[in-house]
Formats: C-alpha cells, sequence, structure tokens
C-alpha cells in the first residue's frame, strides 16, 4: 500500500508541476507542497516568486528535481508518550526544503504525513553531484506544543533522521526506504542510547536518471573512511585551549581541478579501551542534533587482521605496537567522505597514481573560539586569521588500486613531519592543502552558525549573548597565540608570498618520535582497471589449449597384425591338410609311420596340384596381406630402403621372424596346450620415474628419454607424467617440446594450477607474453591461496616492467605466507603434551616435498636443518628447481637476496649452486657451497651437494668423506638414492667390497632399480659370492634387460659356473647392447681364453628381438625372475 501511495505521490507531483515548472528561475532550488486535499500549503506556497523568468535554454547541463516524499512516521511514542501533534522538517545541503502540514499522532505512535518536497540537482548548480553522494537528507521529526492564550506556538524538536541518496548515483530513479529517527536529546546532559526508537517511511525519485549511461558506466564513486590517528604525541591534551583536529586530502576531478576532502572535529580520546568492532560511520555534518544520526546506515567499520591490510605496520613485528596504540590516547573521527568521479576524473585519477604512487593526508590541529552567531564586523576580521599546531604528513600508497580488480585499500599509514621540499619530493605536491583551503577555514568557524534545524530554534537568543561570545572568542584566540613557540601556519593572506619556502614544523616533529600512524579506508564502487573474469580467463585457456579427445582405439596394432597371421596361417595349413586327406585319404599305415621316401613322393603330388590348381597362389596373396601389415605395425617400415644390404638383412630378419610365428601358430593348431604367454613387465610407475632420474643424472639423457615416454605410454592421461617428461625437456632446453607436454598436461584439466604455471613459464621462455599473462592470471584467480602462483606471477610481470602489479602479487603472496607461518605456529602451542610436539615435528620434517598447506621443514639441532624463516621466493624457487625453469629460479633468488636483512641464507646458497651445478660451472658451485657450509655446517643437503660437485671433479676421496658425512646425520638429505650409488661406486673403485655391498643394499632397501642391485651384484661377485652375485644381477636384469654392464657380469658367473650355453648368450647380448666398460670387456675375454668357451664365432644373433629377460634352463636353479 505504502509503494502504491509513493507512486501515486510521484505522479501526481509531475502532473501538477509539468504546467508551472518552465515559470521557475533556476536559481530556485526548494518546493514544498503536500499531497492531500484540503490541506493549506501555508508559507510554502508564500515562496513562489510572483514573477519568474524563463530558463536559459543554453545552459548546457539542466538541473534534475528530486522528490522526497516523507509518507509517515512509526513508533512516536517509544521516544516520548505525551506526544500528540507533529510535523517534519526536511533539510538538504544547509537549506530547509520545507515543513509538513501539522499532523496527530495516533495512538499507536503513527503520523501519517504524506509530506512532498524536492530540490534541484545539477552537476553545476548548489546542489551538485558530489553532495549527492556525500550528503543526506535530514529530517526532523518537531513536537508541536498546545500554545497558550496570547503566546506564539512553541515547537521542540522530537528526533532526526537521514535518507542516503547514494542509490541515485548507482542508477535507480526511485527508492523507499525506512529511515531510523533517533531521538534528540532534551538537554545537553542527557544522555541517550544510539539505538534508533521510531522510523520515517520515506520515497525518494526523479523522472529521470541523474547519470546517463556513459556517465554510470565509465564514472565512479570514491569513498574514504578515516578511522583514527593512534600513538598521539603528549602535547595533545583533553585540558587547555580547544583544539580542532583536521585531516585533508585532495582527489582529482574534471579537468586540472582539485577536490579537497575534509575530516573535521576528530575527537580526542585518552587511555581506555579500543574502539569495538565493527561500529558504524560518520556523516561528515555539524547540525544534526540527535548523536544516532550521524552514523551512516548500513555502513560499518570492520577491521580485519593486521597482515591483510595494505599499508605499513602490518608486519608480526608491529602487532604489539599496534594493539597497545590502540588502547591508548588516540583521535577517532570514524567519518566517510564521498566523492563522485565522472570519466574524466577518472582518466586523471588512474593518470595520477601512474605518476605519483604517495598521495599525501595532511593532519593538523587547530586552535576553536567559542561561536558567535552573526556576521563578523571589519574589527574583528583579523581574528580570522586561524593557527594550525602539529603539521604533519601520512603517505599513502595507491597504486594497488591500479591492479586488475582491486577496488579498495585499508591499512595503517605513518605520520612524518610536513616539510614542502620532502611532499614534493614523494608526492609532486607543491604547497600545503591548508593553505589552498585558509579561506574556507576561516571563514568557517567551529561551532558558528550552520543554516539548518537551528535557524529557527535560535532567534530568541538576545544580542548581549552574542558579544559575550565574540569577546570569549578574542581571549581564547589570544591564548592559543601563546599556546607553543614552533612555527605555525597564518591561515591570511598574509603568509602567500610564504607559500614556497621550505619549512619544518618542530611540533610535527612530535609525530615520529610519537609513531602516530593513521587508519584509513580508501574504497571505489568499481575497480579502476577491471579483472578479467573466471569465466573468460577459462574460454581464453581452452582456446589456446582446446581439450583433446583420447584417441580412439587403433583398429590394428602390432599385436593384432600377429594375431592376424596366426589365423591366416592355421587357416592355410587347415586348406592344404584337407587336400591332402583329398590325394592320399585320412587312412594311416597299420605300423603308423611312413616312410622318408614316401612323404617325399607325397609332398611332391601335393606341391604339383596345388600349383596346377591355383590354389598355392590363392594361399600365398591370403597371407600376403597378414605379411605387410606385420612389416608396417611390428617393424614400423613405410619407406624404401636406402641401399640394397639393409633390404636384404630387413628380409633376413622378416624371415626369421614369420618362420618363429608360423611354427607358434601351427603347434597352437596342432597341440592342444597352448604357448605360456609372455611374463607381465615388472616395471611400476615410481620405477620408471626411478630409472628416468638415474639417467638424467648420469647424463643418459637418450635413456631418460626413453623412460619418460614409457610413463606416457602407460598412461596417456596421467598429468604428471606429462609434467615429469615437460620438465625433462626444460632440462634439454627443449622449450618447444616442454610447451607441448605441459600444453598436453593442461588439455587434461584446465583447472590444474602446477600446468597452467608450467605453461606460463615456457610461454614468456618463447615470448609469448600475452598467452603467459593469460596462464599466470588464471592460476592465481583458480586457487588464489597458491604462494608460488601469486609470486611466480610477480615474476613474471616485473619482466614486463610492470611494477605495480608486480608489487601487488608480492604482497598478496607475503600475506598468504604470513597467515600459513601462524597457523604453522599455532599447531605447536596447542598439542598437548612434549610428545605430541615431537610427534608434530617429525611430520614436517618427513615431508618430502610440503605444499602451500603443509608443514615447513621443522628445525632439528641435531641434524641442523634449522633454516631462516620461509620466504615466498624460495617457495617459488623449491618449485622451479623441480621442473628445471633456470631462467626464474635466479629471478627468484634475486628478489630473496635483496629481501634479506641479515645476508644471504644457507638456502640461497644451496639453490644457486644447483643452478650452476646444472649449468656444470663446477667452480661457481663450489664457492656457492662453501658459504652455505659455513652458514649451516650441520645440513646434510649441502654436504650432499657438495659431495655430488667433488664426484663430478673426479675429486672421489673428498666426494667420499662428504658422502660419509651426509649418511652420518641423522635427517636424510633430499636426495639419499644417488648419494648411496655414488658412494657405493666409490667404494668399487677403492676395492673396498664389503662397504659397497652393505651401501647398495641401503639403496636397494630405500628405492630399488636396476643400478641398485647390479652395484650388489658386482660387490658379491667380487667378494666370491657367486650365488648372491648371480640372484643380485637377475634381479637388475629383470628391472632392465637392456643394461649391457649387467649381461657382462652374468657372463662372468657363467664362465665360473661352467654353463657354456647361457656364458655364450649373455655375452652375445653383452656385445649386442655395446658395453662401454672396456675393463669388464678385457676381463670377460680374458676368462672366455683361459676356459675355452663363451664366445660363439661366428656371432650369430636373432636379429630384430630385443634381448631375453635372464633364465637358465637347468631345472635344478631357480628362475632369476622369481627372485
Amino acid at each position: 500500500m505504502l509503494t502504491t501511495t509513493a507512486a501515486v505521490s510521484c505522479r501526481c507531483f509531475w502532473e501538477r508541476n509539468r504546467a508551472v515548472s518552465g515559470f521557475f528561475p533556476r536559481s530556485f532550488s526548494c518546493r514544498a507542497m503536500e499531497v492531500p486535499a484540503g490541506l493549506s500549503a501555508g508559507k510554502e506556497s508564500s515562496a513562489l516568486p510572483a514573477a519568474a523568468a524563463l530558463p536559459n535554454e543554453s545552459q548546457p547541463t539542466p538541473a534534475t528535481p528530486v522528490q522526497i516524499t516523507v509518507l509517515k512516521a512509526q513508533d512516536l511514542k517509544t521516544i516520548k508518550s505525551d506526544v500528540s501533534v507533529t510535523l517534519v522538517r526536511a533539510e538538504y545541503n544547509g537549506a530547509i526544503l520545507g515543513d509538513s502540514s501539522k499532523t496527530d499522532v495516533l495512538p499507536d505512535g503513527t503520523a501519517n504525513y504524506n509530506f512532498m518536497t524536492s530540490f534541484e540537482c545539477s552537476p553545476d548548480g548548489p546542489n551538485s553531484l558530489n553532495d549527492t553522494a556525500q550528503k543526506p537528507v535530514l529530517l526532523t521529526v518537531i513536537e508541536v506544543l498546545q500554545r497558550e492564550q496570547r503566546q506564539k506556538e512553541k515547537t521542540v524538536p522530537l528526533g532526526q533522521a537521514v535518507v542516503d541518496l547514494l542509490p541515485l548515483l548507482q542508477g535507480q530513479c526511485s527508492f523507499k526506504v525506512s529511515a531510523p529517527l533517533y531521538a534528540v536529546p532534551t538537554s545537553p546532559l542527557e544522555s541517550l542510547h544510539p539505538e534508533a526508537k521510531g522510523g520515517l517511511e520515506v520515497t525518494v525519485c526523479t523522472k529521470e536518471p541523474l547519470l546517463s549511461a556513459a556517465q554510470l558506466s565509465n564514472g565512479n564513486l570514491l569513498s574514504i573512511t578515516l578511522e583514527a590517528a593512534y600513538s598521539v604525541p603528549e602535547a595533545f591534551a583533553a585540558t587547555g585551549p580547544l583544539q580542532n583536529y583536521m585531516a585533508c586530502l585532495q582527489v582529482p576531478a574534471a579537468g586540472e581541478k582539485e577536490f579537497p576532502l575534509l575530516f573535521k572535529n576528530g575527537i580526542l580520546k585518552l587511555a581506555g579501551e579500543k574502539e569495538p568492532l565493527p561500529r558504524p560511520k560518520k556523516w561528515p555534518l555539524a547540525n544534526i542534533m540527535a548523536p544516532g544520526a550521524l552514523s551512516i546506515p548500513n555502513s560499518f567499520i570492520v577491521g580485519g587482521p593486521y597482515e591483510d591490510e595494505d599499508g605499513e605496520l602490518n608486519k608480526r613485528e608491529d602487532r604489539e605496537f599496534r594493539i597497545q596504540a590502540e588502547s591508548t590516547k588516540r583521535i577517532v573521527w570514524d567519518m566517510e567522505r564521498r566523492c563522485y568521479l565522472d570519466p574524466a576524473a577518472v582518466v586523471i585519477l588512474q593518470k595520477r597514481i601512474a605518476e605519483c604512487q604517495y598521495w599525501p593526508v595532511e593532519v593538523c590541529g587547530m586552535s576553536v573560539a567559542s561561536s558567535s552567531k552573526g556576521k563578523t564586523s571589519k574589527a574583528n576580521k583579523g581574528d580570522e586569521d586561524k593557527q594550525i599546531f602539529f603539521h604533519g604528513v601520512a603517505y599513502v600508497n595507491m597504486v594497488p588500486l591500479l591492479c586488475p580488480g582491486v577496488k579498495q585499500i585499508r591499512g595503517a599509514f605513518r605520520v612524518f613531519t610536513y616539510q614542502d621540499s620532502e611532499v614534493f619530493e614523494k608526492t609532486k605536491s607543491q604547497h600545503s592543502v591548508f593553505r589552498d583551503l585558509r579561506a574556507q577555514l576561516s571563514l568557517t568557524k567551529e561551532g558558528s552558525w550552520t543554516p539548518g534545524i537551528s535557524t529557527p530554534l535560535s532567534r530568541a537568543v538576545p544580542s548581549k549573548t552574542r558579544k559575550e561570545d565574540k569577546e570569549k572568542m578574542t581571549k581564547d584566540k589570544d591564548s592559543n597565540r601563546r599556546m607553543s613557540n614552533a612555527p605555525k601556519i597564518q591561515l591570511s593572506d598574509a603568509t602567500v608570498e610564504a607559500e614556497n619556502v621550505t619549512y619544518l614544523s618542530l611540533d610535527g616533529q612530535q609525530y615520529v618520535e610519537a609513531g602516530t600512524f593513521l587508519v584509513m579506508e580508501i574504497k571505489l564502487d568499481k575497480a579502476l582497471v577491471p579483472k578479467r573474469l573466471r569465466e573468460e580467463l577459462t574460454r581464453r585457456v581452452k582456446q589456446m589449449i582446446p581439450p583433446r579427445p583420447p584417441l580412439p582405439p587403433r583398429p590394428a596394432g602390432a599385436k593384432k597384425a600377429v594375431e592376424n597371421y596366426h589365423n591366416h596361417v592355421t587357416s592355410i595349413a587347415v586348406a592344404i591338410l584337407s587336400e591332402y586327406h583329398e590325394l592320399f585319404g585320412k587312412q594311416l599305415p597299420d605300423q603308423g609311420a611312413i616312410d622318408h621316401q614316401t612323404l617325399e613322393e607325397q609332398k611332391r603330388q601335393l606341391n604339383f596340384e596345388l600349383n596346377s590348381s591355383g590354389k598355392y597362389f590363392a594361399f600365398k596373396e591370403q597371407l600376403k596381406y597378414a605379411v605387410v601389415k606385420i612389416v608396417r605395425e611390428k617393424y614400423l617400415k613405410t619407406t624404401a630402403f636406402e641401399t640394397q644390404e639393409q633390404f636384404q638383412s630387413f628380409l633376413s630378419e622378416l624371415y626369421v621372424y614369420l618362420m618363429d610365428e608360423m611354427h607358434i601358430a601351427l603347434n597352437q593348431l596342432l597341440s592342444e596346450e597352448a604357448a605360456s604367454p609372455a611374463p607381465l613387465s615388472r616395471t611400476t610407475e615410481e620405477q620408471l620415474w626411478l630409472f628416468a632420474r638415474e639417467a638424467e643424472v648420469n647424463k643418459d639423457y637418450k635413456l631418460a628419454s626413453l623412460y619418460h615416454q614409457q610413463r606416457v605410454a602407460q598412461d596417456q592421461r596421467n598429468i604428471q607424467y606429462w609434467l615429469d617428461y615437460g620438465a625433462f625437456c626444460l632440462l634439454l632446453e627443449e622449450t618447444t617440446k616442454a610447451q607441448e607436454c605441459f600444453q598436453q598436461a593442461l588439455s587434461l584439466d584446465p583447472h590444474h594450477i602446477q600446468s597452467l604455471l608450467l605453461c606460463g613459464i615456457v610461454a614468456v621462455m618463447l615470448e609469448h607474453y600475452e598467452e603467459a599473462e593469460i596462464f599466470f592470471e588464471d592460476a592465481c584467480c583458480l586457487e588464489p591461496s597458491s604462494i608460488v602462483a601469486w609470486t611466480l606471477s610477480g615474476l613474471f610481470y616485473e619482466l614486463q616492467n610492470n611494477n605495480i602489479q608486480a608489487e601487488m602479487a608480492f604482497r598478496e603472496a607475503k600475506k598468504l605466507l604470513q597467515a600459513q607461518l601462524a597457523k604453522e605456529r599455532s599447531i605447536p602451542e596447542a598439542a598437548e603434551g612434549e610428545e605430541g610436539k615431537k610427534h608434530i615435528s617429525a611430520g614436517c620434517v618427513r615431508s618430502p616435498s610440503p605444499g602451500p598447506g603443509e608443514c615447513l621443514p621443522a628445525p632439528s639441532p641435531v641434524s641442523g636443518l634449522s633454516q631462516p624463516p620461509c620466504t615466498i621466493f624460495m617457495k617459488a624457487v623449491k618449485f622451479l628447481m623441480k621442473v628445471n625453469a633456470v631462467q626464474f629460479v635466479h629471478r627468484a633468488l634475486a628478489h630473496e637476496l635483496l629481501s634479506l636483512q641479515g645476508g644471504p641464507s644457507c638456502a640461497y646458497y644451496l639453490a644457486l649452486a644447483q643452478t650452476y651445478l646444472l649449468k656444470e660451472d663446477l667452480s661457481k658451485c663450489e664457492e656457492c657451497l662453501c658459504e652455505a657450509i659455513r652458514i649451516d655446517y650441520m645440513n646434510p643437503n649441502v654436504w650432499a651437494q657438495k659431495g655430488h660437485l667433488c664426484y663430478l671433479k673426479r675429486d672421489f676421496g673428498e666426494a667420499k668423506e662428504c658422502y660419509e658425512r651426509t649418511i652420518s646425520f641423522v635427517e636424510d638429505a633430499a636426495d639419499m638414492h644417488f648419494v648411496y650409488l655414488r658412494l657405493g661406486s666409490i667404494y668399487l673403485e677403492e676395492k673396498e667390497y664389503g662397504r659397497a655391498k652393505q651401501t647398495y643394499l641401503l639403496a636397494c632397501k630405500n628405492s630399488a632399480s636396476c643400478l641398485t642391485w647390479l652395484g650388489v651384484g658386482i660387490a658379491c661377485y667380487r667378494l666370491e659370492e657367486m650365488v648372491e652375485a648371480e640372484d643380485a644381477l637377475s634381479e637388475a636384469n629383470a628391472l632392465s634387460n637392456t643394461n649391457a654392464e649387467v649381461w657382462g657380469y652374468l657372463a662372468l658367473i657363467c664362465l665360473q659356473g661352467g654353463r657354456q650355453l647361457e656364458a655364450e648368450q649373455c655375452y652375445k647380448y653383452t656385445v649386442k647392447l655395446g658395453l662401454r666398460n672396456d675393463a669388464l670387456l678385457r676381463e670377460i675375454r680374458a676368462a672366455q681364453q683361459r676356459l675355452g668357451f663363451g664366445n660363439p664365432a661366428p656371432l650369430s644373433t636373432p636379429s630384430g628381438k630385443g634381448p631375453p629377460r635372464r633364465s637358465r634352463p637347468t631345472p635344478a636353479r631357480r628362475d632369476p625372475r622369481s627372485t
């Protein structure tokens, strides 16, 4: 019903004013009228001019009327129980819009006013868009007292409410609110509860939007909240001359103008309880009598963790100081100022921030004299020259507002002494904003008359009181001038000549000594730089890397080609057998055997029959297709041979293979027992990964690539396999191939963070910077809690010279790291008992690769793994080293070097040494490791890395000492597998076979591989433990049957055991696989010459077949593959 009434009221208003609105002058901005018929307009109607001029047609921006309709008041009797007659008064921007008619209050406390009034809003007029943003409509409910005979009617303010007009700047043409009504104290000593005791139902509407579509989309709303100044100087005292504590900053407006935002009337509070949270923000108004009405509806200061702030004093070490300062002497404003920025001002704001990242916020205290109501005479004009004390300035870093999606910054900002030269150097501001506002500050005195509600309520004040106020104000001003001998800024015209002179405010220096800081918030309605939406980023990524569907199963493969060949051989054999039965019958001789001469005759007749009938040709054509498929699928031969020798060699190899497969097919046909299937491969994914890492460390990159390809072939939809293969390609500096691997992983899961980051890294390496930005931004959007993602984004933006984005990304990463470290510190503190603490510590240390949410390595006094606090750059280095992204590693280490206050850490030198080791710069690697050992002598990772360095330098004695020291630590190094392998090989070189055996067995226990079992086998062979040696070598052969050294030692063992056939087979594959150990090859040949067997002559190997896995036909010995 209320909504309908408001709509009718709006329609009635426009219809009534359509005819007469053209006769109102543009300077006239207030209208008032009543809705109910029969009610007299009273004084409001007399306010209309007798003759009005036509509007100025040349005015570019017409004014827009804003209609305010007060429908009714509710719960008035909760404020005053005996209230009977009231009226409501509307004020806006210091002007009275009008009073409603007197209305009786119903028994339930409701008063139906149905009062309409309006004002004109114009960008160039007295009621501008900035006024609409920061000034509300003030509504005062006034009680009309019953007058006695021959006495004037008395009125008393009962309550006040405010209506925020901000929705009009957000595109709305009308809205309805229930404004809380706050009681007005009847005396200054009365203390009221801030809660509202009633309400006013109000509608606000305009005929057309205040902002055009372009202004609405390209403009912005800026709101600045000044909360408080903490840790203020001791000279700030509640006693003595009154002070008006102010702060001010300027924001750009259209053109070259600056719009000042002034915060006045800060309240000095002594030590006590800190300000509550949340608490409401306040209007910057001075003519409000109800204290509760100062609160902005639905706008609160909520605070938050210090670590999440954007300003200064947000480190962990500042926390205690902040907590203490918030409960000591402070100045509280809790005031919000708003400003509408048109599209031109938005562009200027972005330009100003880009040119100068720090903006000055000036603070000061001004002496306050007693108010006087009336005009100032010329004799007292000199009193207008006020002075300010404690002139300081805070530098607010506005750069975060230029980051995509950032709409607000909030934090603490230190206050420094105001010095012209320093302010100009940091902010390019040439003079104090208070000097620009000297006229406004001089003419607008604290407590002076403000147009509004106080006007009709204070007309009876005698002139004598005004004179007394003037005298008192003069005395107070004289007292203020004697308060301090320090220099002050005179706010009069006499100081214009001295504006450009550098000065130092001595009382402003007290801010620095006291550690004063401001807490403020700067907020925009829309981000200056829009952030790409998550959906858009995902769409862009999909456009660059479309998801690849799984490959359809191939209709023909090597296995199917062989099966097809078997089927054709079987069908042809059945057909030939049928021909034989037709020629010779199925009956066998009585003895069951046919002599050789008869068989030869039958064979001749059968061949003649097949050739003469054409069946032989048909059988050959039938088999030709199956053979062609084997050549293509099994041998991958699709092109012509280069030489005749290669062709003949291939034909020989193919013939042997086809004959073998033919025999298999015929045996399956003629025998009920099928051939035993080939044993399944025992190699698992983890073993392939280990074998690949071993090949990488041994620089056998061809073998490492083979193992990576085998992993991918086992499961092509496993993301980690593709990422590992791509990291291996980065190690070989094959960036394009690495990009294909990472993009394949990303196509399997477009939301995989690690794949996105790696795609971004290779895009940077290939100088595809636009694609890289998409990848990094998408990673941060998908997982905003990833420290590594934000850090890598910062490194990328720094590479692009985008310092604003880089700083924002690094700050976000540091904020996440601080939260993570705080969470981890709270875990041991909450644990009960020493045993629980030890358990948590052990769990953190044993984590092989802690992620962003896992524990960091815990300090250990025994092992020396204690590290300085982890940084975002070392976390990024840890990730980058795993993927061999050395280019980004050096950038991260450069930041780490600059960010550390106590000098580089052990982790820094260790990571730098690893990069030099990858580049084979051994001298620089050694320098870094020496520094790392000097910093942390008990770190096993450092000693392991030094052992690797000495091993590559072939300084086996020093390497042996480093490896033995590494093993002796309580905590293991990160790469213990390679420590065991290389230490075992050193023991073998020094003929310490017992220690070598034990070392290799330790490696087998942790992570068995072909190389670890080979080491055990060699050590056992040298110790003449032949059975154990053969078992170990058979295990190595089962893990990898392409290791020539394994076959070589197996050949030696078979030679020693007198097993000629196996010795020859092992030696054959030793030579075929290309044994590169010349000493072992000479030892094998010497044993062959000594024993007289083992070297077949000539060497005949069935080519085309890989080496078999080791097996022995002797039934008394077990198959080593079962070991």
